[in-house]
């Protein structure tokens, strides 16, 4: 007998590292978590830090456990009921109500669609000298026809990478040598004086981070991910384990992590180089460049095109996919990104439709960054009206059968509901 063969014992499989095990898990929350972050989020934080200062940094600390808890209750009904949020809706409202809620999503989708196009086309202007027109058609048509012919995981694996370019406010805050101790009082002690004009941008970054789409995309994801692993795997699919749920939360927790940490050092960003010099008012994105410009120089156009383009190209296929996807289920068309276009006519003609209509409005002559930060307002006032749904969706024992979320997690969603509410009748009343 030769040694290593017969009389040899396998070597034993080392145990993944704990970074390993956590880069395994990561997947719908993160990829939540990085379209968060759209052109609308980095107009309306770079806004927030123009306008404000630093005074509004204590929204990026407060909102990452809200949206995580609202991301985990919505990745929860979706794999414990196998369905969508619309089809879980219909459960507890009436068909019409869920309906109206599915075409309010869609109108509020497609203008930031529109603002979206709008904003990518625009800051891809000041690198070409390029009429942006033609960028919002080549925008518009390659992202409509990459989200019907290829599956969304194929895209966002390789573009998400672009989302990394926004991690240039990182290293820019550091750079214009902030005041530090300012900076930590705003962001641990939360202002809420002000004017109007003040309420108005807390509704929008509330309703950019914890956004309505982001609520239908994230349940809907959690159904295409247990079939697509059932068909992968050739099993059934079964209810999610007790590891799987755990595995979805570190996800979703990291995600809204990286979401709320852009979102901080945007606003910080802003607030130490627009702000400081006087430049309070955001209307155009040569505006929102300058922001850039202490690290990147004559690059910061360049530097604030791809984060802007990249995190677009992200976004858009998860704004009109979920208007699709709650379309779907609230008239039980056959739906899903990993269908072919033949079977799902109805779905894909959703997301179309939703991208034409956004490439009309650019030819609008809308201001790409006011329409960004009025969107975000849109959002942030039809959000708590669906929140109220999903608590009502968590809380059924039968829906949920019997794998309700934890009292936590209700507290900190409820509490994210009268918050939006609070903030929407701040706007309109003072």
């Amino acid at each position: 007998m030769s040694p290593g063969k017969m009389g040899t014992k396998p070597r034993p499989t080392p145990a993944p590292s704990l970074f390993r095990k956590v880069i395994n898990v990561l997947g719908p929350g993160v990829i939540t978590g990085a379209a968060d972050d759209d052109p609308s989020g980095v107009a309306t934080y770079s806004i927030a830090g123009a306008q404000c200062g630093t005074s509004l940094l204590w929204l990026a600390l407060i909102t990452w456990p809200l949206m995580a808890a609202v991301q985990m209750m919505c990745a929860r009904i979706g794999m414990v009921t196998q369905e969508g949020l619309g089809s879980a809706l219909l459960k507890k409202f009436p068909r019409w109500v869920v309906a109206g809620a599915a075409l309010l999503l869609l109108a509020a989708n497609t203008l930031n669609v529109g603002a979206d196009l709008a904003a990518m086309a625009d800051a891809a202007q000041l690198v070409t000298g390029w009429d942006s027109r033609l960028f919002v058609l080549i925008f518009g048509a390659g992202i409509a026809w990459a989200t019907v012919a290829f599956r969304y995981q194929q895209i966002a694996s390789i573009l998400k990478w672009l989302v990394l370019s926004l991690l240039a406010y990182v290293v820019t805050a550091f750079i214009v040598h902030p005041h530090w101790r300012l900076i930590a009082r705003d962001a641990i002690v939360p202002t809420l004086d002000g004017d109007k004009e003040r309420w108005t941008t807390i509704v929008a970054i509330l309703g950019t981070t914890i956004s309505p789409y982001l609520f239908f995309w994230q349940a809907a994801q959690e159904v295409e991910e247990t079939r697509a692993f059932s068909r992968r795997m050739k099993l059934a699919v079964s209810d999610p384990t007790r590891s799987q749920l755990l595995n979805r939360k570190i996800d979703v927790t990291i995600g809204a992590f990286f979401s709320n940490a852009v979102m901080f050092f945007i606003i910080l960003t802003c607030a130490e180089t627009l702000h400081r010099a006087g430049d309070t008012h955001i209307s155009t994105t040569k505006e929102a460049v300058e922001a850039l410009r202490p690290l990147a120089g004559k690059g910061a156009a360049l530097l604030y095109t791809l984060g802007l383009v990249g995190v677009g190209i992200l976004a858009i296929p998860t704004l009109t996919g979920s208007a699709a996807y709650a379309l779907a289920e609230t008239f039980r068309w056959p739906e899903g990104l990993n269908e072919k276009f033949k079977g799902a006519q109805a779905f894909y003609s959703v997301v179309l439709i939703s991208t034409l209509c956004g490439v009309a409005l650019d030819f609008l002559g809308i201001n790409p960054v006011l329409a960004l930060y009025w969107s975000a307002v849109v959002n942030g006032v039809l959000a708590p009206f669906l929140l109220c749904g999903i608590l009502l969706v968590a809380a059924d024992r039968v829906v949920m059968k019997g794998s309700r979320s934890s009292p936590l997690s209700f507290i900190l969603v409820a509490f994210t509901a009268l918050a939006m509410f609070g903030a929407a009748v701040g706007m309109f009343v003072i």
